[in-house]
């Protein structure tokens, strides 16, 4: 057909599917996705038949209005997975978020003294309670944390840092490069292996601000290898006067060996031992929303909470929200596995996932055809987001052999309507069902 022929603006407006389009999303937005559609067939030199344009449209008009940050079916073997998001809300912070979100609330109002408050108020206490801290203050991520104590606390002065802690967090941000925006030096001590305490009193002089001890969260340093205990080093910082800054990163609140997990050094153990101020993660092992703490000593808190870069960092309402229900869960420990997400997905045992992977296999592989067999297989899941990185996770998931394309294969799961993102890995695409809890979802995704 020649491309006279292509139906206007407007005639396209009053078809029926069309408009239906428009009562829902707007005349402006359906309008301007006809343009978009109409300048392709020119380009192309080609003009379909009215009821294939009118289809296409209809599929562009969907395409565009789909939201950018969809749910997805986690089953890539990683709980805190950082490209999918991290720790998921727990119903109580969900419903604490909206609530916020969608009335006024106290953010920064006292009800008693009928005058402003203070946003960090919502959580201290808690925060406070639950690491022994005196006082506690709360940003946008740990590395914002660690950045606004060492700003706080050493600007334009010298931070000690023992080389085997040069952590590079995801997304190639690294502590000297923190430390740097912070606006400190960077003194390096000891080797990549081996730091002695010697190595630390050596390097303190009149430019030595702070002491910082790094949590290497997402590496492991095995074999000959040496590190102060961190009650020495805050015996060395106090006896010159200096603040001792303990960065845990993935920040576990409680003891995971309780549930079969890994021990992670906990801020409470580190205040103990002497640290100064802690910060760490809201989003990883505690399991609530993206958000970092440094908590310690009330007057260095004090100190950073007045930073003009607070403000800055600071949480909206939404978060403070979640992560105030998120802290309340850890007030009752007997019940904290059942009622938080990531705790419970990290608990789960291999007996259990291999069980739903069972239930899973039939319809998955009447969903696959004879394009690729599936079958139940034991694998290994890892915590994710920097967390318990040397540690694996007895699992047990679907696992996919086709003669085809396995990416071919992994981009059909992704187009699903709920994108299903699994991992290739020798020579198969593995479903790891980890994280599947809503199996009758899955499922129907499959349909």
């Amino acid at each position: 057909m020649s491309l006279a022929s292509l139906p206007s603006v407007d005639r396209l407006l009053r078809t029926a599917p069309v408009r239906a389009c428009v009562e829902r999303l707007g005349h402006d937005f359906v309008a301007d996705e006809i343009r978009g559609l109409l300048a392709g067939y020119r380009g192309e030199r080609v003009s379909p038949p009215e009821d294939r344009i009118v289809a296409a449209l209809l599929e562009r008009i969907e395409r565009a209005h789909q939201p950018s940050l969809r749910p997805v079916f986690n089953l890539t073997g990683t709980v805190l997975h950082t490209n999918l998001g991290r720790a998921l809300y727990p119903e109580e912070a969900a419903q604490a978020a909206s609530e916020a979100s969608t009335r006024p609330c106290t953010l920064e109002f006292d009800l008693g003294g009928g005058r402003r408050g203070e946003r960090d108020a919502h959580v201290e206490a808690l925060a406070c309670r639950l690491t022994g801290a005196e006082a506690a203050t709360v940003v946008n991520n740990n590395a914002a944390g660690v950045l606004l104590a060492l700003n706080t606390l050493a600007k334009g002065r010298e931070v000690l840092v023992s080389r085997g802690e040069l952590v590079e967090i995801g997304g190639s941000f690294r502590i000297p490069e923190i430390i740097e925006s912070a606006g400190c030096r960077l003194r390096e001590v000891g080797t990549t292996n081996r730091t002695h305490l010697r190595d630390y009193e050596g390097a303190i002089d009149g430019s030595t601000a702070a002491l910082l001890k790094v949590h290497t969260s997402n590496y492991a340093v095995v074999g000959f290898v040496a590190s102060p205990a961190e009650a020495e080093l805050a015996r060395v910082a106090h006896a010159r006067d200096l603040p001792y800054v303990c960065d845990l990163g993935s920040g576990s609140l409680v003891d995971l060996a309780q549930w079969g997990l890994p021990r992670e050094p906990t801020p409470r153990q580190a205040l103990a031992a002497g640290a100064d101020l802690v910060t760490f993660s809201g989003d990883k092992l505690l399991g609530g929303p993206q958000a970092g703490f440094v908590a310690g000593r009330k007057d260095l808190v004090e100190r950073v909470r007045k930073n003009p870069l607070k403000r800055a960092l600071r949480l909206d309402k939404a978060r403070l929200a979640a992560l105030e229900a998120v802290l309340r869960l850890y007030l009752d420990p007997d019940r904290l596995a059942e009622r938080l997400p990531t705790l419970r997905l990290l608990a789960r045992t291999q007996e259990e996932i291999r069980t739903v992977a069972l239930r899973t296999l039939s319809r998955l592989q009447q969903y696959l055809g004879n394009s690729a067999t599936a079958e139940v297989a034991d694998c290994m899941s890892q915590v994710g987001s920097g967390s318990l990185p040397v540690d694996r996770l007895p699992s047990a998931g679907l696992r996919i052999v086709t003669e085809g394309s396995l990416e071919a294969l992994a981009a059909r799961l992704r187009a699903l309507p709920i994108p299903v993102i699994g991992r290739i890995h020798d020579g198969a695409l593995w479903l790891d069902l980890r994280c599947l809890e809503d199996e009758a979802a899955f499922m129907k995704n499959l349909e």
